[in-house]
This record gives structure tokens, sequence and C-alpha cells, in this order.
């Protein structure tokens, strides 16, 4: 193999260039957000008389939350002659009878709640909304899923925004019941803030589009009918239908003002299995749309960004091929002289890494404004992580290009806030286990060839620079396989999580 070959170099600077746009499409997400964050949407009237609103409880197997958000539904500041609720159980398990005793309670304290089994999954979450809203009484839909605790004062808060009638939906913010839980929460939650903070508001008040994340927000039901309804071809239902509405012309409202808090997974194989159905479902997303979309009349800065945020999945796959680029141009990259270094490399760099620094530190500042300080030694760690699961999502990536079909896989919850810690490992339910950790491994141990080798030769700069990807693979793969290990007891990770 001639490692001297120019095309090594240019193969190598290409997959920068392409992951180095992605990175100036971050900072234009921070400039978009700094310039507009300050927009704060205000209902055009407020309702002399509340309308009905349907609450849907979309459910699978879900035994250890389904109580909890029983108890927060009920709690829900909201007429209760104006409220439904709608319990839409596809599980196979002991969640159904749960289900069954909270709807039994709900309605003895006189709640209109129902529960909707469905022995036949067909269409996954989608399935379980359509069938729903076909018997949902209220033109107003609040979908939450399992693991999601409401504020009381949700609805008061949302609602009158639906008093302008070209509203279709409204998202409300995502918190994080148990952000310090452990390391891989706490480091979930600032990609979370991320996307939800800064890209969410800077999209839907720059007059962008954005997306209806799954949970946490509400429908007018006329829109999700005008839209074409719940479609079940992708994972990423949600996405779908909110670009197949707005492109009938119904304008969305992002509250990152109003939180609703969730758990997040807190293990491994449960965040990769989740990251995967994330990745596929917006690749799917991208080719069933973004045609529709570059065929339409809305202004040509909404295509690009529409199309940035659609392709963004695409980089793991630029990542891969990096991987396999960095060795050879470490050895065998054509000597330019030093102006090439500085007119190619520090740009490139730039983009690449210091854009996804900024990004998730202006998130922290606007949500944290007196303690955001404390979120910075995470920031390398985020990096790696994003790094180590390349794998795992350009994996997922391929499947969506290649039409691979595969179910809508539920991300195991176990009731986890802050003060619950004990026996989540116990439980029965487990992400589903692949070799992927293996292939992580192997890129981990190559990568910590790669940069010990740097750092024999005195390449410092590229040994510091390349260190992110062997922690970053090592803690994906490790993580993965400890969860095979039959130990109960507590792990470093949790302890590394916990507020000093």
């Amino acid at each position: 193999m001639d490692w001297s070959s120019p095309l090594w170099y240019i193969s190598y600077v290409l997959v920068l260039l392409g992951l180095s746009g992605y990175g100036m499409h971050r900072l234009g997400i921070v400039y978009l957000y700094l310039r507009h964050a300050r927009k704060k949407p205000v209902p055009k009237s407020r309702f002399t008389e509340l309308p009905v609103v349907t609450v849907q409880l979309p459910v699978f197997n879900e035994m250890h939350v389904v109580d909890r958000l029983f108890e927060s539904v009920a709690r829900i500041d909201y007429p209760r002659e104006k409220l439904q609720i709608q319990v839409l159980d596809d599980s196979t398990d002991e969640t159904t009878g749960i289900c069954r005793a909270g709807v039994a309670k709900l309605r003895e304290a006189g709640f209109d709640a129902e529960l909707i089994h469905r022995d036949d999954r067909t269409g996954y979450k989608a399935g379980a909304l359509e069938n729903g809203t076909r018997s949902a009484k209220g033109d107003f839909l609040f979908i939450l899923d399992a693991d999601f605790v409401p504020n009381p004062d949700v609805l008061q808060k949302t609602i009158h925004f639906f008093s302008d009638e070209r509203i279709g939906m409204i998202q409300t913010r995502w918190g994080h019941l148990n952000r310090t839980f452990n390391l891989l929460t706490r480091i979930q939650a600032m990609f979370l803030d991320g996307h939800l903070e800064l890209e969410q508001t800077a999209r839907n008040r720059s007059g962008r589009f954005f997306t209806f994340n799954g949970t946490a927000g509400i429908w007018r039901k006329s829109c999700i009918d005008d839209a074409g309804g719940w479609e079940h071809d992708t994972l990423t239902e949600d996405m779908d239908l909110s670009y197949r509405a707005q492109l009938k012309g119904w304008n969305f409202i992002f509250l990152n003002e109003v939180e609703t808090p969730a758990e997040l997974p807190v293990d491994m194989d449960g965040f990769k299995s989740q990251q995967h159905r994330w990745t596929k479902g917006s690749i799917q997303v991208c080719k069933k749309v973004l045609p529709a979309i570059w065929r339409s009349k809305v202004p040509w800065y909404v295509k690009l960004e529409a199309t940035a945020h659609l392709t963004s999945n695409f980089a793991y796959l630029m990542l891969i091929c990096l991987c396999f680029l960095i060795y050879p141009n470490q050895h065998a990259a054509p000597d330019f002289g030093p102006l090439t270094y500085y007119i190619v490399n520090v740009p490139i760099f730039f983009f690449a890494s210091v854009s996804v620094i900024v990004f998730y530190l202006t998130s922290q500042k606007a949500l944290r404004p007196d303690s955001w300080w404390r979120e910075v030694p995470y920031l390398p760690l985020l990096l790696a992580l994003g790094i180590g699961m390349s794998i795992n999502n350009a994996k997922a990536v391929l499947e969506a290009i290649f039409n691979h079909q595969s179910g809508f896989v539920r991300t195991p919850k176990y009731g986890i806030g802050k003060a619950a810690r004990s026996d989540w490992k116990k439980s029965s339910y487990k992400a589903i286990k692949t070799l992927t950790p293996v292939i992580e491994l192997l890129f981990g141990f190559f990568f910590l060839f790669v940069v010990v080798e740097a750092a024999l030769e005195s390449r410092w700069s590229s040994a510091i620079l390349l260190l992110p990807f062997p922690v970053g693979f090592f803690y994906t793969s490790i993580a993965s396989l400890a969860r095979m290990l039959p130990s109960a007891g507590s792990t470093a990770e949790e302890v590394a999580g916990e507020d000093g």
C-alpha cells in the first residue's frame, strides 16, 4: 500500500472539510441563537374557555416508570372536565396490569381516562398514536413518553398559544431528572441541552423549520390530519410529521422557558440503542422529505438549514473515514511547508473541533448562568463520547441508506431520579447486545498505538489532538462490555457523576 500517494492526503483533507462544514453550521446556530433568543413568543390572545386536551401516553414495557407518569399527569393544573387521558399501551409484560390499575385510580379521582391496549404493534409508537387519535376527544393532543414527568403548570403555560389558528404544534424543552446520576447522564444532558436550547430555539425564532421531539409537546389534531397523519415508514415519526406539517404551512413554537423533565438512559447500551434509532430515523426522514423541501416555495435559507439538519448524521460516516485516514496522513502526508499547515490544518481544526466546544459551552451558559463553568471539565469527555459513538451511529446511517429494516427498539428506563440509586441493574429490561463494542475496543487499541507512537516521536500536538479517539472508543466499548458482567454493585461511573 503506497501511503505516500497524494490520494491519502487529498481524501484526508476532503473528509476534514466535510466535518468542518458541519462545524460551521454549529457556529451558524450559535449566531442565530444569540441574535434571536430574546424574541420570546407570546400568545396571540387567551382562551376565554379552555379547550379540551387529550393527554396521550404511549407505553411499551415501562413497568418502572408508568406509576410516576400517572402521578405527574394527575397533578396537571387543568379543569378535569376538559382533560382526557389516553394510555396507549403496547406492552407485553406486567406493565399492562400496572396501567390498568393506574387508569382505574385516575377514574376514581374524576379523570376521563382510558386504557387502549394493542396486541399488534403495527407502526410501533406511531401506530399507537394513530390508533389513539381516532378516539381522542380533544382538539389538542399532549404527548408524553413514559419516562417524562410534566410540571403541573405545563398546559396553562402552553395552551393559549393555540389561540393563533396557524399554530400546529408547541414543543417544550426537556429537562433531566437524573442529570448528575453518573458520568454518562451528565454528558448526555450536555448533548441534549445543545440541541434543545440552542438548535430548537435558534431555528424556531429565526424562521427556520424545527421538529417535534417526540414527546413533551402539544399538537393541534387538525394539523396532524392536514399533514397526512402519523406515518410509520421511519423510526423518527416525530421528525417526519414535523416537516410534512411545516411544508403544509403550519407554524410551530418552541418554548425553551417551559421545561418538562425526563429520565436519561443510565447505561451505555441503552444510550447506544437510543442514538441508533434517532440516527437511522433521521436519515430515513432525510431520504423521504428532503426532495419535497427543495421543491417547496419556502425561502432558500430555510431549505439550506433543513438540509444541514437532515444530513448532519452523515458526519458519522466522515468520522469513520477519518479514522482510517489519520494514520497514513501522520506518516506520509506531502510536505507543503508551514504555510499550508496554517492555511489548511488550523482552520479545519477550528471548525471541526473548536466549534463543538463553543456550541455546548453556549448552551450551558444559557441554561446555567451561575454554574456553567462546572460543566467545562466534561467537554473533553463529550468530544470523546461523540467519537466513540461513531461506529454505532455510522452503522445506523448505512442501514438507512441501504433500506435495512429494523423495529422500534425501546430505550430501557428504570425510574431513576436523583434519589434512586440501588437496584436498577437487576431489572429484566436490557438493551440489545451487538458486536459493536468489540469493534470499538479494537479501534481503541489502534488509536492508543497511534497516540503512543506520536508521543514517542515527540509529535506532541498530534498525540494531544488524537487522545480523544482512544478515550472515546475505550469508553463506549468497555462501558458496554462491563454490563455483561454479573456485578450488581455501584460503579465508579456512578460515583463520577455525583455533584461534589
